[in-house]
């Protein structure tokens, strides 16, 4: 598969104007955020000071707020980039990672799912968490497939006013009334940590470079899918996945 030439323009504008793209992220999975960006073409910052956060948000050109490793310090990190990137009309990402799986969890991400996210993206277990549908999922583990959340995700997308995305074997993008399938990817890529949380950063670094948000989440998911199945097929297991990974993202 090639890139139309719409998410071809994507892609070149984001190298042309690498934009600002602030993550609030696990420990865990930053530095692969960091390195996928960076192959793409945009520029990461990882600022987590509260007396940073703020007026970072404000420079920044999309802010991307993944639930992992939530602690106190974390939540109340998070509250005042969501509120700065409101107060900015910086557009922002919601990846409520574990949603559905604990009841404190669930509720933080339900709350930020009604501050004004542009998107959100998640895996099957966790959209149908947020909506109070029984995700079933285990971590950051989905136990549904991608398809049975479809509905909650239309239900989501209309309550909050983002757009939502439900990764899988296929991806699929809703406003609430349209949804886009994106069938691409690879099984291999579930056995790479941050892959997802690398998505919803992809995803805020296009939402910075194209307005329309539909588009801007169907292109970004098309890219991480399409880098992810060329890299399948030139790997003999997960590690070498994740280098060929970032190769295929800077090769689009």
């Amino acid at each position: 598969m090639s890139l139309t030439p719409a998410q071809l323009h994507t892609v070149q504008t984001l190298r042309q104007r690498a934009p600002l793209v602030h993550n609030l992220t696990s420990a865990t999975v930053a530095n692969f955020t960091a390195n996928a960006l960076l192959a793409l073409g945009a520029s990461p910052a990882m600022v987590e000071s509260p007396d940073e956060i703020p007026g970072f948000v404000a420079l920044a050109d999309a802010l991307s707020v993944n639930l992992g490793s939530l602690t106190p310090v974390r939540i109340a990190a998070i509250e005042l980039a969501v509120q700065a990137a409101r107060h900015s009309g910086t557009p922002w990402v919601l990846d409520p990672v574990g949603a559905g799986g604990i009841a404190g969890r669930t509720r933080f991400a339900q709350a930020m799912a009604q501050r004004g996210p542009a998107a959100i993206r998640g895996n099957a277990s966790e959209i149908l968490g947020m909506m109070g549908d029984g995700g079933g999922g285990r971590g950051v583990d989905s136990g549904a497939l991608s398809e049975a959340a479809l509905d909650a995700a239309g239900r989501l997308a209309r309550q909050s006013g983002a757009i939502v995305a439900v990764t899988g074997a296929v991806d699929y993008v809703t406003d609430g009334v349209q949804v886009d399938a994106i069938p691409l990817g690879h099984p291999m890529m579930t056995r790479v940590t941050g892959m997802g949380c690398a998505a919803s950063a992809i995803v805020a670094a296009c939402l910075a470079v194209q307005p329309d948000r539909m588009q801007a989440v169907v292109h970004a998911l098309t890219l991480t899918g399409l880098a992810g199945a060329r890299a399948a097929a030139v790997s003999a297991g997960p590690g070498s996945l994740a280098v060929a990974y970032l190769d295929a993202l800077a090769a689009l």
